[in-house]
């Protein structure tokens, strides 16, 4: 279980870093855009669009790197109070009850969302759009976002059960300090 939890671990983390480069590639596609238009009078859909779906990567495969380093958004009135313990219970039962199921009610529906957008050949719909196989690219990393989630969701079971058993301590981190790799 443990060594298995470290994999997951250290693949959100990779996985989370080689994301956050896209958001250096759609500041310097921003910064290109606004030259061209604005100093060179010149545009182009498929490089707005590109930034834009950048965009969408980065949210969506972020979104288990996130978990990972505990970022998400969280309401936690009680649970800052609560024991480690307690906040163990709590993850464990989010993880089961919320994150796992809608991450695979999310992959189920998207399959054929997906599906058809690859078979058609799916295109932009703005002439002078990003081509072929942007589009159902981009629409890929919905259900790949969900098993990245799901993926991520059980090093945190892991991580609980460990917690639960004492065999993690219980103030201890389950991601490493910023720019390090377990």
């Amino acid at each position: 279980m443990t060594s298995l939890r470290a994999w997951i671990l250290r693949f959100s983390e990779v996985t989370g870093a080689a994301v956050a480069w896209l958001t250096v590639l759609m500041v310097l596609g921003t910064l290109v855009v606004v030259v061209l238009r604005y100093v060179f009078d010149l545009g182009w859909i498929w490089m707005q669009e590109s930034i834009t779906w950048m965009h969408a990567a980065v949210f969506m495969l972020g979104a288990a790197y996130t978990l990972k380093r505990d970022e998400h958004v969280r309401v936690d009135i009680f649970y800052r109070r609560m024991s480690s313990s307690k906040q163990a219970i709590v993850d464990l039962l989010g993880t089961l009850v919320f994150l796992v199921p809608v991450s695979v009610f999310l992959a189920a529906m998207s399959f054929g969302y997906v599906s058809s957008s690859w078979s058609i050949h799916e295109s932009s719909r703005e002439a002078g759009g990003l081509p072929y196989p942007f589009v159902p690219l981009l629409k890929t990393l919905i259900p790949l976002t969900a098993a990245l989630l799901v993926l991520q969701g059980i090093a945190d079971l892991i991580t609980c059960v460990l917690k639960l058993r004492g065999r993690l301590p219980p103030s201890g981190e389950q991601h490493p300090p910023p720019g390090e790799v377990i």
